[in-house]
């Protein structure tokens, strides 16, 4: 199977069309303000994430600005990112656990340069692992301080970014 990028030979191919080169291109020396505008304002949205059945639950949850997590009714481990089998034990009988929302930075970093679409305006942001209160740890943002101030250890609590009327991102920000 390849992979995008790379050919079955392993030599390199290009990720870009000429067209969306050229694309590109010309958005970067566009004359117009207004065009510019426009074109940051579709950039600095987060990028929507991918809802399938396995994790359908868990963004129906944080659409209500819920955040579940699953556990596994043969051997109780609770664990999180959303699939359909228990990685302890293999098992398909779990549940759906309502958490707390409130945990403690179990690590970050401080990102400083991203020219990714829907990240490139929101630099410096912080990126961590939450460790919550049920266990688990979970990659996600710290926002609503500076993130010079963010330090191992931290308690923080959920919070939620709507990203659609259909999909909220859960974030953790710092305990009030």
């Amino acid at each position: 199977m390849e992979r995008a990028g790379h050919s079955g030979c392993g030599t390199a191919v290009p990720l870009w069309s000429s067209e969306s080169r050229q694309q590109a291109d010309n958005a970067d020396n566009a004359d117009s303000g207004e065009l510019i505008m426009a074109d940051e304002q579709k950039k600095s949205k987060r990028p929507v994430p991918r809802v399938d059945e396995e994790s359908r639950p868990f963004w129906e949850a944080c659409a209500r600005h819920e955040l579940y997590v699953q556990k596994c009714r043969r051997c109780g481990t609770v664990f999180y990112y959303p699939r359909a089998f228990c990685p302890e034990d293999l098992s398909q009988d779990f549940e759906w656990l309502r958490c707390s929302g409130k945990g403690t930075v179990y690590t970050f970093t401080i990102t400083r340069q991203n020219q990714s679409s829907g990240f490139r305006n929101k630099v410096p942001y912080v990126m961590a692992y939450v460790e919550l209160e049920e266990g688990v740890r979970m990659l996600t943002n710290i926002v609503d301080c500076d993130p010079e101030s963010v330090t191992i250890g931290m308690p923080v609590e959920v919070t939620f970014e709507d990203v659609t009327p259909e999909v909220a991102v859960p974030l953790f920000k710092p305990t009030a």
